[in-house]
């Protein structure tokens, strides 16, 4: 019985070692795999958390730049300072357009005119000062006039009549370049120049250049009328001489070929008026003379205001407020074919 016993011992020491041995295997086999799913989750819960890093950078970023977007439009806090500023800036803008308006009334009504201007050499009152527009590429053509109807003869004899001719131009927006070198060359030859020293010639500053034009020659000439010419127009003098001295009585009056028409607010199209929303909702240009030849009477060309985008109709801007007497001749039609015109495009 003992040594079935004793038998026996070794076989269970054998078997719990063989178990032992099972069980320690089991339990570092289970170890390594719950570390790799750890490893597993862990790189989802590190990638879960970059992901959402970056999208709340991205998320600062976006806000961060509709907030200035936002912050840029809204407006700046005023103290009370700045609004008194403001408030004293308008009502001195509006006092400065109201004393703009009375004072361009009260020299359209005879007010405030300089005494010491030029008049005819007999010392009568010129009839008419005519200027004739023209630019710095225009040689060609103010010679062509000079062999016409603006000789240095016609000058003289229509001097003898009452009547300065002179051609109008600005400077150059370089100043003394060449092209006001050449202009006052010429004009230091031919004398038969204006030249309108604050006035930048170019074609988009063409309503701005009537503007110097009338200023300036109301107070070198003392006339009853000035005459605004483009260098495309001849003039013949017999019937003009005649239409003004049939209106030498005549008070305040604007003399042209009168036209309305349609204001262009499309942006690129001939005539384009940046400020068209300025004439309602039918967009039609108030009565004006046409840019080829128009005629104001002196105290007319005290008148001037705003200017538009186009000359004729920064002069038709200026008559309405004013008391002003609209003559529309057919004689001063240049496209017209009738005989007893004054003034036909070259």
């Amino acid at each position: 019985m003992r040594e079935s016993i004793d038998g026996s011992f070794p076989m269970t020491a054998k078997s719990s070692v063989k178990s032992e041995r099972r069980s320690k295997s089991k339990s570092s086999h289970s170890t390594s795999r719950s570390s790799l799913v750890l490893a597993f989750l862990s790189c989802l819960a590190w990638l879960y958390i970059a992901g959402r890093l970056w999208q709340d950078a991205e998320s600062r970023l976006l806000l961060r730049k509709l907030f200035m977007q936002n912050f840029a439009r809204q407006p700046k806090v005023l103290t009370v300072e700045d609004k008194l500023m403001v408030l004293g800036c308008k009502e001195t803008e509006r006092k400065i357009a109201e004393v703009e308006t009375e004072l361009t009334v009260a020299k359209s009504q005879g007010f405030l005119r300089n005494h010491s201007m030029k008049s005819d050499p007999s010392g009568q009152k010129l009839l008419a000062v005519v200027g004739v527009y023209t630019g710095f590429g225009g040689r060609l053509r103010r010679n062509v006039i000079r062999g016409s109807w603006m000789s240095k003869a016609n000058i003289e004899k229509y001097q003898e009549q009452g009547i300065v001719l002179r051609f109008v131009i600005g400077r150059s927006p370089n100043r003394g370049d060449s092209l006001d070198r050449n202009i006052d060359e010429e004009n230091h030859k031919m004398k038969d120049f204006l030249i309108l020293d604050r006035h930048e010639e170019a074609q988009e500053e063409l309503p701005k250049k009537v503007k110097f034009f009338f200023s300036m020659v109301v107070q070198m000439w003392d006339a009853d009328f000035y005459i605004k010419v483009n260098d495309n127009v001849d003039l013949e003098f017999g019937g003009l001489i005649a239409l003004l001295q049939s209106r030498r009585d005549q008070d305040s009056a604007y003399i042209g070929c009168m036209k309305s028409g349609e204001v262009v607010a499309e942006e690129g199209r001939p005539w384009y008026e940046p400020e068209w929303w300025k004439f309602g909702d039918q967009k039609s240009y108030f009565r004006h003379a046409a840019v080829s030849v128009l005629i104001i009477s002196r105290n007319l060309a005290y008148a001037y205001l705003k200017a538009y985008a186009h000359d004729d109709t920064s002069v038709g801007s200026w008559m309405i407020g004013l008391r002003v007497t609209y003559i529309d001749d057919s004689q001063l039609c240049c496209s017209y074919s009738g005989q007893d015109k004054v003034c036909s495009l070259a």
